[in-house]
């Protein structure tokens, strides 16, 4: 297996019910597991995440109030984002922000992307994303 250089760790309150999330629900794979750790390394099309239920030990900088990871969402690039809006239907999901077509600027070009975002239970944000292409960059503000 190749580990990506930057794989995010995520303290969950309720492993359980994370892996029910992750992979029953969104269909990630587990890809190892310890189980005496309470802990799963997932991952959904290249993206890894590592998640490891609340314990004593944990490297714990502050509070762990609900929503977890205030300030940062993890982009998640997905080759489908219909697969990802069918599971969030079949299991009844709410979004955080709906499927929409966004393009954002880099240098003198416009990448396109269809996204949505997604709580997770420990209410870490999810941003699911499909490529959509590339185009020149407009400035609209000179209109």
């Amino acid at each position: 297996m190749d580990f990506n250089k930057l794989t995010p760790e995520l303290l969950v309150s309720n492993l359980d019910r994370s892996k029910l999330f992750y992979v029953i629900q969104l269909g990630f794979t587990v890809e190892f597991e310890r189980k005496e750790d309470r802990f799963i390394f997932i991952s959904h099309e290249g993206s890894q995440l590592m998640l490891e239920e609340d314990h004593p030990d944990a490297w714990i900088t502050g509070s762990l109030s609900f929503p977890r990871g205030r300030g940062i969402n993890f982009q998640i690039e997905v080759s489908d984002l219909n697969t990802i809006i069918a599971k969030i239907t079949e299991h009844n999901l709410s979004y955080f922000r709906e499927p929409k077509e966004e393009w954002y600027r880099i240098n003198d070009q416009e990448e396109g992307v269809r996204e949505l975002l997604i709580q997770d239970p420990d209410g870490y944000l999810l941003r699911f994303q499909q490529y959509l292409g590339e185009r020149e960059y407009r400035d609209h503000s000179q209109s």
